[in-house]
This record gives structure tokens, C-alpha cells and sequence, in this order.
């Protein structure tokens, strides 16, 4: 049975130069040819142009013309969704593009659910799942590692992967298989010893994918930053140098920030997420208490403390209280308040707290661009290597490789235990279809209506 025909506006809604409405489905040559005229005003049927053409014309609904416009032709399979696909290339604006698709649904066409066209595009095999989900992870990317890794995706950087691991899986279940069906053969002599070796390479490169997953998350949804330190160390003044704009209130006062603030920073092509924090002091007043219990939570799950320490007056206890609490956390220590007398000694800052310290000064802008300079280096040159490693930045995927190493584990626990041949297949199996879950192989329709929901009309 062929699927009814869909149309969206496939443009953000707002004034622009050029709007597209997006038709995808068995009808959509015919409903063009209802619509389309060309620049004599005479009908033309779209349906017997040569595929991937552009025409140049007007639309029509009934005898008013709504504008001038370029049709697309795409003939399936070889379209986006797989299908017959008709683009249409009107002006922009938001009244233009909603007058266009009453135009295309008045002649046959339904208003498409949020991610259908991409929905189809993997139904019809255009696609497998891990490829679609990238297409929604381009479009809400917020930096350019985040882009660049789902553009890697999108072409199949993970689906390769993937294949490779099962295609290995699967040559183990048929060799056993085909060794318990016809035992006169193919003989299993000695293949626990080839089988653990091959768990371990299945596993390594499991491993390897999982692992990558945290610096996948910090690609794709940004870094964690955490600004810690005591009050009127100048915490908010460093989130205000950082946003560019006057976000958080900085006084005199000690305590001024008592509940944590997050905001959205894009730096030299990193996303962090930054939290300011309430001074941490020992204090009576309920509010600011709560404050300082939220700021070490947060300290807790943050990717990265940036601490400040108030150079112009010596450290106590307390800065050795929270130096120690972020010993062993990714952590940039800045001395601030340098365009005053120091009372603190930068070398003797780095020695007890073990991490990077750099002088600024937030109040005159000063130091700010090392900072970022050291934010890069360690989320970057340190680390994240895009050119040919492949980060993992879907929890669904996550989960289902992590399910996938559990069932090669307990493979590698049955031939240690001596148990027959064929214990060894169904945790095989189990792990090649945990595996297929990720390219979207026997999922069932809710998953898959769930992950296409969350994509935005058009796509």
C-alpha cells in the first residue's frame, strides 16, 4: 500500500529571502501539475520532467496566483524520503509560506508530523536509525565539534562501525551453528581458544565506543562549568566577562549570589553550560545555606570548575577546603583581582591545588583570553580528536552497546566454564541484536515514533 502524501514548510518561520514547502509521497506529482504553471501561465505536467530538474514558474491555487516559485522534481527512489518529492522555492516570509501550503494541502496533500519526511526516509531504507538521529543532532547543534561529529555520523561514521562488530558476531553464531548441524565436517576442536580471542577484539572495540560516550555528551550538549568560589572572590563578575552582557548582579556585598545561575556561553568553538555559584562560607542565613549546598552539588557534577580565588586578600581554611574538594576533578584555577596588591603567591596557589593557575583580572577584562585559550587545549587538543575517532553522543546508543559488551561477557564466562558449544550462541545473538538496535533493526513502532516526534515539522 503507498504511503498518503505529506507537506510541510521545510523553512524557519520568519521573514527571509527564500520560504520551501516540502511534498513527499505518490501524489505529489499530480497535486504539482494541479498548481504549476510556467511563465506563460500555461499548465505544464511537472510529472514528465526529467528527475532532479529545477523549473521556474508560479503556483496557482485555482485561478489566483500565489507566487513565482522554482519546482523541484525528485523522482524516488532516489529522494531524500526515498519517494516522489517536489520542493517548492517561493518567497520568504511567514503569511507567503502558510499561504503555500494551504495551496499544496487544498489540492490533496496532509500537514506532515514533526521528523516524517526523515521517518521516511529510514522506513524506506534511505537511512538506518543511528543516520536519522543525526540529522536531528545537525540541526540543534551548538558548536562546531558538535556539528562536525553528527555530520560524521550522518555519513555513517557509527553504522560502520556497527556493521563491522556484527558482521564478526555473526560469523561466530553460523560457524557454531553449522558445526552442531553437521558436527562430521566442521569441527569445534580447539575453538574456545579462538573464540575468547575474538570476544576480546569484539570487546575492545566496544569498550573503546562506550568510553567515548562522556566526551560525546560534552560534544554534544556542552561542557559543564562550574564558577566555584568564596563570596566576593569575583565569581560574578567572571560570568558577566564571559556572557559579554550584565547577567549576574555583582556588589560589595558578601553573599550577593545565593542561588545558582546557568547560562549558555559559545567559546572559540566550544558550548559551555555555566553555572555561577553562591560564595561558599559557613553561614547562618537559611537562603544563602542553601545556596552554598547547592554550589558544591553542582561542583560535584560539573565537567569543569573554574575556581576563583580573591588575590587581594590571603587564603584561609576554606580555600583549602575547596582546593581539595576539586583535587582530582578537571579544574582551572584563576588568581583573581590582579590589578590589585596580591596577597596570594601564584606558585604557591598551583602547589596546593595542583592544577593550572592563571592570573586575571575580572573586573579590567584582563586574562580572560588564556582562560579561554586553557578551556580549549583540554576540551580539545587534549582530547577530542575528530578527524578519525567516533564519539558516541546518543544515550540510546550507549545503553544498547553497553547491554551488547554484557552479553559478549557472559560468552567469555561460559567458555571459561566449559559449557557446551551452544550457550555460547545465545548470548552471541543477544548481543547482535543489541547491536541492531542502534542502526534501528527490530525496534518496535512506539521507539521509533518517539524518536521521530522530537525532530521538527519539515524534516
Amino acid at each position: 500500500m503507498k504511503a498518503d502524501t505529506i507537506a510541510a514548510i521545510a523553512t524557519g518561520m520568519s521573514p527571509s529571502g527564500i520560504g520551501i514547502i516540502r511534498i513527499s509521497g505518490s501524489e505529489a506529482f499530480s497535486l504539482i501539475d494541479q498548481i504549476y504553471r510556467n511563465k506563460a501561465g500555461a499548465f505544464v505536467k511537472l510529472s514528465e520532467a526529467k528527475t532532479h530538474t529545477v523549473h521556474y514558474g508560479f503556483i496557482y491555487d485555482g485561478e489566483q496566483k500565489i507566487d513565482e516559485a522554482l519546482v523541484l522534481i525528485m523522482k524516488g527512489p532516489h529522494s531524500y524520503t526515498g519517494e516522489d518529492t517536489v520542493e517548492i522555492d517561493c518567497h520568504g516570509g511567514i503569511l507567503m509560506v502558510k499561504r503555500m501550503l494551504d495551496a499544496v494541502i487544498h489540492h490533496g496533500a496532509r500537514a506532515a508530523e514533526p521528523g516524517e519526511f526523515t521517518k521516511r526516509a529510514f522506513l524506506n531504507g534511505r537511512l538506518d536509525l543511528a543516520q536519522a538521529e543525526a540529522v536531528a543532532d545537525i540541526i540543534h547543534a551548538t558548536n562546531e565539534y558538535a556539528l562536525n561529529n553528527s555530520v560524521g555520523q550522518l555519513g555513517g561514521s557509527v553504522s560502520k562501525k556497527i556493521r563491522k562488530l556484527r558482521s564478526g558476531i555473526l560469523y561466530e553464531i553460523a560457524f557454531i551453528e553449522s558445526a552442531l548441524d553437521d558436527p562430521e565436517h566442521i569441527s569445534l576442536d580447539g575453538y574456545g581458544t579462538h573464540i575468547m580471542s575474538a570476544l576480546n577484539s569484539f570487546m575492545d572495540e566496544l569498550e573503546i565506543l562506550i568510553r567515548s560516550a562522556d566526551n560525546g555528551r560534552v560534544i554534544k550538549e556542552g561542557i559543564k562549568t562550574v564558577i566555584l568560589g568564596k563570596p566576593n572572590a569575583g565569581k560574578s563578575s567572571l560570568m558577566n566577562v564571559l556572557l559579554g552582557e550584565e547577567r549576574a548582579i555583582v556588589t560589595e556585598i558578601a553573599g550577593t549570589t545565593r542561588d545558582t545561575l546557568e547560562e549558555h556561553v559559545y567559546l572559540q568553538g566550544i558550548s559551555l553550560n555555566v553555572v555561577d555559584t553562591a560564595g561558599i562560607r559557613n553561614t547562618e542565613d537559611v537562603v544563602e545555606k542553601i545556596g552554598v549546598e547547592r554550589a558544591l552539588k553542582a561542583a560535584k557534577e560539573g565537567d569543569l570548575i573554574i575556581y576563583v580565588v580573591d588575590g587581594s586578600v590571603p587564603l584561609d581554611e576554606r580555600d583549602r577546603e575547596i582546593m581539595k574538594l576539586i583535587r582530582d576533578k578537571r579544574s582551572i584555577i584563576l588568581l583573581n583581582k590582579s590589578d590589585l596588591n596580591l596577597k596570594v603567591e601564584k606558585k604557591i596557589l598551583e602547589k596546593l591545588s595542583g592544577n593550572k593557575v592563571i592570573s586575571i583580572s575580572a573586573k579590567e577584562e584582563q586574562g580572560i583570553e588564556e582562560l579561554e585559550q586553557e578551556i580549549k587545549r583540554m576540551f580539545y587538543y587534549g582530547e577530542l580528536n575528530l578527524n578519525d575517532q567516533v564519539y558516541i553522543t546518543n544515550v540510546r546508543h550507549k545503553e544498547a552497546l553497553e547491554q551488547a559488551f554484557a552479553s559478549l561477557r557472559r560468552v567469555k564466562e561460559s567458555v571459561k566454564a566449559g559449557m557446551p558449544e551452544d550457550f555460547y550462541s545465545i548470548d552471541l545473538m543477544d548481543s547482535y541484536e543489541q547491536l541492531g538496535f542502534i542502526l534501528g533493526e527490530a525496534v518496535d513502532d512506539d521507539l521509533v515514533n518517539e524518536i521521530f516526534s522530537r525532530f521538527c515539522t519539515g524534516k
